[in-house]
């Protein structure tokens, strides 16, 4: 890859004097989600898929970007020129970033030529936008020398995306992304930003990512929607109890507590926000003890309320998920991101991983009229100098 990299970077730029290539991973969440905006817990892991740079310092004052995924002409940014012209641009996340940089009072002394390749499946929900912002991170606080760690990167991710791009989401992806540890994930408290690597042993098992392709129409607009229905909840059960997050709650506060909340659905969320954050809990707990049977039956309860509870899933995504349960061999399948298409996460034994594809696809097909896509995952380390 890096020398594939090089030559691409030698044919747009004209030569290599002076290049670094860099790497930033995706993620996939394995279960806690829709909780990280009510201050829950989060097991994502980082992947070995991600984000790719080559960059070297320019004299001048210009950032100029060439993306081998977009085949398009290089993209000129001048520093300290940080605008939205167009919201669909894919460099606005590269201009959220230094944006976010200058926020803090470190502004780029010079410029630099920069090539992206990234090989995450394009709409499979595992976070390409935040890979590219902490790629970009890293490669600046590398390049320039700027004193920043990795949860500073993550932080002005998450900056960058709110701020500057107008995407609402939480610091989950980019957490994950930066802090990403190879076969361990990280039990991520997103109201304090505590942290635990928590070893994850595949012996014999595969991790397997199912691309729905389907498109997410519904996707941003219900995500908004759930996010104003928790924060509506939250203030109803504050007046009656001091509580900052939904996920202060368990499960039997919330029993005493829910008559507060005066719409079934908001119940129906809080409930999800409850249940997903014990849930959580109990899934950390089962990986340490190296029980994967129960974690892949936590896998299915957290699918199940995301379904019935926080209804995020659809149709499609249920189709999926339930196909990979009829299966041999298969230890847990859920729907991980944001909903309403993406992807699905499984947990197969590794003889029956070619049936598996084969047997859900083929079912998921039949069910939807779609063809999904998989892959077999293996867990990574968080963005590097390669």
């Amino acid at each position: 890859m890096k020398e594939k990299l090089l030559e691409k970077f030698q044919d747009i730029y004209g030569d290599t004097n002076g290049t670094k290539v860099y790497f930033a991973p995706g993620r996939v969440n394995l279960i806690g989600e829709h909780i990280d905006y009510s201050g829950g817990l989060v097991l994502p892991c980082a992947l070995t898929l991600g984000t790719y740079g080559v960059a070297r310092r320019r004299a001048d004052k210009k950032i100029k970007v060439y993306s081998m995924n977009m085949e398009d002409e290089i993209q000129e940014i001048a520093i300290g020129d940080y605008q939205v012209v167009n919201e669909s641009d894919w460099t606005n996340y590269i201009k959220g970033v230094l944006w976010a940089f200058e926020k803090k009072e470190m502004v780029l002394p010079f410029g630099m030529d920069l090539l992206l390749f990234g090989d995450l499946p394009s709409g499979a929900g595992l976070s390409s936008s935040a890979s590219l912002e902490v790629l970009i991170g890293f490669i600046v606080q590398d390049l320039y020398g700027f004193d920043v760690t990795n949860v500073d990167l993550a932080l002005m991710g998450k900056q960058a995306e709110h701020e500057f791009c107008g995407v609402n989401c939480g610091i989950m992806d980019q957490f994950a992304v930066a802090m990403g540890k190879k076969d361990h994930a990280i039990l991520l408290n997103t109201k304090t930003l505590g942290y635990e690597y928590i070893p994850i042993t595949l012996s014999g098992v595969k991790l397997i990512i199912a691309n729905s392709n389907k498109k997410h129409k519904l996707g941003e607009s219900k995500y908004n929607e759930r996010r104003e229905e928790c924060e509506t909840a939250l203030e109803e059960i504050s007046q009656a109890i001091g509580i900052h997050a939904l996920c202060d709650l368990d499960e039997k506060t919330w029993n005493l507590y829910q008559v507060t909340v005066k719409d079934d659905d908001r119940k129906r969320r809080v409930k999800h926000a409850v249940t997903e954050n014990a849930r959580t809990k109990q899934a950390a707990a089962a990986l340490k003890n190296g029980e994967l049977k129960t974690f892949g039956e936590l896998m299915k309860a957290s699918h199940q309320s995301l379904s019935e509870d926080y209804e995020v899933t659809g149709d499609e995504m249920d189709a999926l998920t339930e196909a990979a349960w009829q299966q041999d061999g298969v230890l847990g399948s859920r729907m991980t991101g944001g909903g309403f298409g993406g992807s699905t996460i499984s947990l197969v034994k590794e003889n029956f991983v070619d049936e598996f594809i084969q047997e859900t696809g083929r079912i998921y097909t039949e069910k939807t009229g779609l063809s999904a896509d998989f892959y077999v995952v293996e867990i990574g380390d968080g963005p590097v100098v390669q």
